[in-house]
């Protein structure tokens, strides 16, 4: 059994700054990429960023300059950090993460419960 568990949600507003975190627990042999995924209303969900177990990254246009994901091998743990931040990034922010859970079964991804982000004065 996994879990992703996600924190840091909330108001801000425009040009505020918000961090978010998600921090993966349970049955875990590895962790491949880790990333973080919004959704709008009646949209799909979208990658905002994601990144590696070497650090490589890669991010949305919309966010470049203004968000910046890093992980925490160690503490099985992602985050976000969100400056800038704009009414458009309004959305429901999810954490992601490929797991192998045994050397033997292929890796899954999994997902975090989401958390509502609201920038707006």
């Amino acid at each position: 059994q996994v879990q992703l568990v996600e924190s840091g949600g909330g108001l801000v507003q425009p040009g505020g700054s918000l961090r978010l975190s998600c921090a993966a627990s349970g049955s875990i042999f590895s962790i491949n990429a880790m990333g973080w995924y919004r959704q709008f209303p009646g949209k799909q969900r979208e990658l905002v960023a994601s990144i590696t177990t070497g650090g490589s990254t890669n991010s949305a246009d919309s966010v470049k300059g203004r968000f910046t994901i890093s992980r925490d091998n160690a503490k099985n743990a992602v985050y976000l950090q969100m400056n800038s931040l704009k009414p458009e990034d309004t959305a429901v922010y999810y954490c992601n993460a490929a797991i192998k859970t045994t050397r033997w079964l292929p890796t899954t991804n999994y997902w975090g419960q989401g958390t509502q982000v609201t920038v707006s004065s």
